[in-house]
Order: C-alpha cells, then sequence, then structure tokens
C-alpha cells in the first residue's frame, strides 16, 4: 500500500484531496504547515493558522487518518519572507506563492513527508500530472486544471522532475463545484469555507501593510510622464540580427525626473509595484493614474493617465540563465533556438501567444500582443496544449 502526505490547510481543496486518496486506496497522513507566526507584523488578532490547523485536524479526525502540524515557520521567514523583504528594496515584485511551492511546501515539507517514510506528497493544487515513457525514461509534465477558472499550474512552474516524480494532484480533474460538493457528501466542516485569500503564508494581511513594517518610510515625490514622451514615439532603428531587436524591445523606458510633472508625494518607492493604481492618491486627472515604473535609488515614482498609457507596455522580456527554469529539461533550448508557445506573466491572465528565443546569457520571451505591466521580479510560465513546460524570473 502506498504512503501519501497530505498538506492539509484547513482549506477545502486539501480536505478532498485527503478523502479521494483514502477512497483510492492510500494509506494517507495528514500534515499541517506552520508557516508564519511572527506577531510583530500582522495586522489584526486574528489568528488565522489557529482557526485553520483546527479545521484541519477535525478534517483528519473525520477521514480517520493520522494528523500532525509541523512548523516550518524558520525556513519560511528565510527562503520566503526576507527574499520577499530584499526583492522590494530593489524595486523588484516578487511571487512569494511559487516560491513558497518551490521552496517549502515540494521542498522542505516533500522532505518531511519522505522522512515519514512517504512515496509522495499530495496537495490541493488545482492541475495535473502526465507521464511519458521518452527514450526510456519517465518524463513527468505538469498539466493545466480542468477547471479553466481555478487552474494554478503557474504556481507550481518551478518544480523540478524529481519533486513532480514525487508530486500527486487529484483535484485537477475536477472543477470547484464539483470539489464542494464532494466535502458536502463526505460531510467535511470545510465544504462551505470560504477561499483564503492573501499571501500564502500572513493570512488576512495586506502587503503594503506588512512592507511598512520592515520598509522604511522615505518621502519621494509621484511624477506623471506625459503620452507624448518622446520615447514612446521614437522610429525603430535598423537591427543587425534578432538579438539586437530582442534586446531593443525587451529594453524598459527610462525616465528623469524632468521628463514629467511633480504631481504629488509618496512614502516610498519600495511600496509601489508596476501597474498599481490603488495608493497613489492622486486627483485631478480625467482617468486615473498608474505607476509604470519606479526608481528606489531615486525614491521616484513615475505614472501615466489610463491604462493605455504606452508607459505600461512592452511585448518583449527577458530571463538570465540564473533565473531560467524547465520542468520538461528535455526540451531546453539551446543558443541560436527558438519554440512557438503560450505564456503567461501573471496567474490569472490568458494564456497568450509568444516565441522564445535562447541566446548566450538568457532567454527572450517576445509576445505576439503587447503586455501591460510586465514586473521585474515575477515569473513568466510558457506551455504548449495546457501543458507548462518552463518557467523564469523577469529581469
Amino acid at each position: 500500500m502506498k504512503r501519501v502526505v497530505v498538506g492539509l490547510s484547513g482549506g477545502v481543496d486539501s480536505s478532498v484531496t485527503a478523502h479521494l486518496l483514502k477512497e483510492q486506496g492510500y494509506e494517507v497522513i495528514g500534515l499541517f504547515m506552520k508557516n508564519w507566526h511572527d506577531d510583530s507584523v500582522t495586522i489584526s488578532d486574528e489568528c488565522p493558522w489557529l482557526e485553520d490547523s483546527n479545521d484541519a485536524m477535525i478534517v483528519a479526525d473525520k477521514l480517520g487518518i493520522p494528523f500532525q502540524t509541523v512548523d516550518l515557520s524558520e525556513q519560511y521567514k528565510e527562503r520566503i519572507v526576507d527574499y520577499m523583504f530584499n526583492e522590494y528594496e530593489k524595486g523588484r515584485t516578487p511571487n512569494p506563492d511559487v516560491l513558497c511551492n518551490r521552496e517549502i511546501k515540494f521542498d522542505v515539507f516533500m522532505d518531511i513527508a519522505l522522512s515519514l517514510g512517504a512515496d509522495y506528497v499530495a496537495t490541493g493544487h488545482y492541475c495535473r500530472k502526465g507521464e511519458e515513457i521518452i527514450d526510456g525514461k519517465p518524463v513527468y509534465k505538469l498539466l493545466a486544471g480542468k477547471d479553466s477558472n481555478k487552474d494554478q499550474s503557474y504556481f507550481l512552474c518551478q518544480l523540478s522532475q524529481e519533486q513532480l516524480s514525487k508530486a500527486l494532484f487529484p483535484i485537477g480533474e475536477l472543477t470547484k463545484p464539483e470539489v464542494r460538493e464532494i466535502a458536502k457528501e463526505a460531510d467535511l466542516i470545510t465544504a462551505d469555507k470560504k477561499d483564503s485569500q492573501g499571501l500564502c503564508f500572513i493570512g488576512k494581511v495586506r502587503l503594503p501593510d506588512f512592507l511598512q513594517q520592515k520598509l522604511q518610510p522615505k518621502e519621494g515625490v509621484i511624477v506623471q510622464i506625459p503620452s507624448s514622451f518622446e520615447q514612446y514615439n521614437r522610429s525603430t532603428p535598423k537591427f543587425e540580427n534578432k538579438e539586437a531587436e530582442l534586446k531593443y524591445f525587451s529594453t524598459k523606458y527610462f525616465y528623469k525626473k524632468e521628463d514629467g510633472k511633480v504631481v504629488a508625494k509618496h512614502q516610498g518607492a519600495h511600496y509601489f509595484t508596476k501597474g498599481q493604481r490603488k495608493g497613489l492618491a492622486v486627483g485631478g486627472t480625467k482617468e486615473p493614474l498608474f505607476v509604470i515604473e519606479t526608481d528606489v535609488d531615486e525614491n521616484i515614482i513615475y505614472t501615466g493617465e489610463g491604462k493605455n498609457h504606452a508607459g505600461l507596455y512592452r511585448k518583449v522580456l527577458f530571463v538570465s540563465n540564473e533565473e531560467l527554469h524547465w520542468v520538461r529539461e528535455d526540451l531546453t533550448l539551446q543558443t541560436g533556438e527558438s519554440m512557438e508557445v503560450e505564456a503567461r506573466i501573471r496567474y490569472r491572465q490568458k494564456l497568450e501567444k509568444a516565441s522564445l528565443y535562447k541566446v548566450e546569457s538568457g532567454l527572450y520571451v517576445a509576445f505576439e500582443n503587447t503586455q501591460s505591466a510586465i514586473q521585474e521580479g515575477q515569473f513568466v510560465a510558457w506551455y504548449t496544449n495546457e501543458e507548462l513546460l518552463g518557467s523564469g524570473v523577469i529581469s
């Protein structure tokens, strides 16, 4: 009998995951991960993890499976929280959920599971796993979840073949309503529990509030760049080769304070991210202002009016070799090679047609249509036919 450790989070998805595995005849163990309890940086007195671990325990009891809590807060702080603060300080926008899966759930947590003699680790992610024998060895595939509204393959875009070989995603074939239905039939306490929002670890905390506790406020100016800014309307030069062209189009616009007008003050450029609209508190424009660039060295936020402002859009992005990851190692591109794919630069985004071009120093992702708010530090993930092939951090 194969043994599976399920990351029970106290939500409906992981509850149904454990229930289905048990029905399929696995020996199931439930483990709750406690990732965060630094009281100095939570805002409310609510203690979501206590409530969640309690729900997880009740579900385990109902299913008749062993249950324990593991405290991963130290690794979490080191690998996720400190990394987030560092990235924001550099003016980049990290994705803690992607990292949480790579560094915590499928690394630290997986090690604990394997030490308990587990054959697999299962999570309540909406994605699927495929397997194919290629050149005589098994190759694992990460496939989109059946519920296109809930597909979470993007969050797992940094997993390796080794991690995938030990992973199970039992609810990937189901839609969210079906999952809730199964939970009701099985009489699980989490059947109607609302989906958790917020960061994958701090529970009910708003990101700017969280950042303000570690990154000191420092006053700077908000500059509005007009849509007549000369770089938006420059004529495209002739290029020697494809790489020169890609480099040109992936280079972001460079602003100076003199390029626009100062419209307000802010409390720290490192609290803001590209594409952000809320929190600027600038009135008097016909359309709302959006952040088009932040300069953390000079502590200036550059904004443009309206969501069609040219400063928000680019077609090409670059991923350096250090930040490049292939889930399908067998499909890794060599320098000079290219590939047609579909890609996304954020979780809820529809897949968009794009081409990958491998160069000496990394990989260019060139979209067919311009993309809004390409943010450094975020992950780009590319797919063909519902399969996530690889990903990288936007540089």
